[in-house]
């Protein structure tokens, strides 16, 4: 058979949006959910959430957090990892790179010995409160910035699996100490975890063209620092057991349980629904945009993350969310609550938005959705 452009684009979107389910559920199955401090209109990982789970409303992953069996940790970026992916990346027998070296590194490594102590008495607790008890002063941030050192030696113990979060306060992590695994002696053991966690970046973000996989291989240095020297080998073993075809001289990879049918729908021991007339705002992190490469491919156009961009030099927006209509991606909205009312403003690849009426009910009915995703409804 065949395998068109068209048939993954709907592949693509049927697998990422399954019907919805609990927030345990929904965790469990896609196995890691980025994280994004940005609140426009909410943070990153609860727009991703809310396409995927139940009568979800912003900020249920954090006040649920305690309940749920997740961490928080680097996965192929930073977000909320189930405890049985985390599982396959500890222990972290490297830090980052320079980390306990010379004399500031055996400075790092006592002062770690001090605070791991001190957080074991205390229990829980607040980067503020370790401040003001060691007092460290500030280092240089990964952005070029200044830092709290305090906060970033919590950070790097938190990397390292000294410290798991425990919860969170108006947004701010406190910390708990976490017992270190025991490491590992076999080398055929090490070798199915990283094969394990390729598999965990497939099932996340496939169909991927073949350099976006590698791009995603690559990411898991962060994950596994051990085991970054193998991570060419375990790209090549994927890519042979891996489902792939060829569209357009681009190689395609995706689950070998997922079976391609015709006209866009899969199978995986369940049936993939082929897309409905339906309206999603999509997170700028969502799985189905993550993957920039893919997404010009799929959809023809250039999406961007602006954030960070100077206000004159944007096109879509500081916060731009893609639209996605059907198994299109037809535009962008920028959302923002003023006065407890949901205010939204929208662009169009094409310049002008579907005059259909379907596409307009939706869009109203994606709109009454986001406001009760805010709790914005009167």
């Amino acid at each position: 058979m065949l395998i068109t452009l068209d048939d993954l684009r709907w592949f693509t979107v049927a697998r990422n949006f399954f019907q919805p389910t609990s927030l345990k559920r929904a965790l469990q199955r896609v196995g890691f959910v980025q994280a994004d401090p940005i609140r426009a209109p909410a943070r990153a990982q609860d727009l991703i959430l809310r396409h995927r789970v139940k009568n979800y409303h912003a900020g249920d992953l954090e006040r649920r957090y305690a309940t749920l069996d997740i961490e928080e940790d680097v996965f192929v970026t930073y977000g909320f990892v189930t405890r049985d992916l985390r599982a396959l990346m500890h222990p972290r027998t490297e830090a980052r790179v320079g980390w306990g070296k010379g004399k500031k590194g055996k400075r790092e490594i006592s002062r770690t010995q001090l605070l791991l102590e001190f957080v074991r008495e205390r229990g829980a607790v607040h980067p503020r409160e370790v401040d003001e008890h060691f007092s460290h002063g500030t280092v240089k941030n990964y952005w070029g910035g200044s830092s709290n050192a305090t906060t970033h030696l919590l950070d790097e113990m938190h990397y390292r699996g000294l410290l798991r979060v425990a919860r969170r306060e108006k947004g701010i992590r406190l910390y708990t100490a976490h017992q270190h695994e025991a490491g590992l002696t076999d080398t055929g053991e090490s070798q199915a975890r990283i094969d394990a966690l390729v598999d965990a970046v497939v099932r996340i973000y496939a169909p991927l063209p073949g350099p976006s996989l590698s791009f995603y291989g690559r990411r898991l240095r962060y994950a596994v620092p051990q085991w970054r020297e193998e991570l060419t080998g375990a790209l090549q073993r994927a890519k042979e057991r891996l489902a792939h075809t060829q569209v357009d001289g681009v190689e395609w990879y995706w689950p070998a349980e997922d079976v391609i049918i015709h006209g866009g729908a899969a199978t995986e021991g369940r049936h993939y629904k082929l897309p409905d007339d339906i309206v999603r705002l999509l997170a700028p992190f969502d799985p189905l945009v993550h993957d920039r490469a893919r997404f010009e491919l799929l959809w023809g156009w250039e999406y961007r993350f602006e954030a960070y961009t100077p206000a004159a030099k944007r096109k879509f927006g500081y916060y731009a969310l893609p639209l996605l209509w059907r198994d299109r991606v037809i535009g962008w909205a920028n959302l923002s609550v003023k006065n407890g009312e949901l205010k939204s403003e929208f662009g169009y690849v094409t310049s002008q938005r579907p005059r259909d009426r379907a596409f307009k009910r939706e869009l109203e009915a994606e709109l009454f959705r986001m406001s009760t995703f805010l709790r914005l409804e009167s």
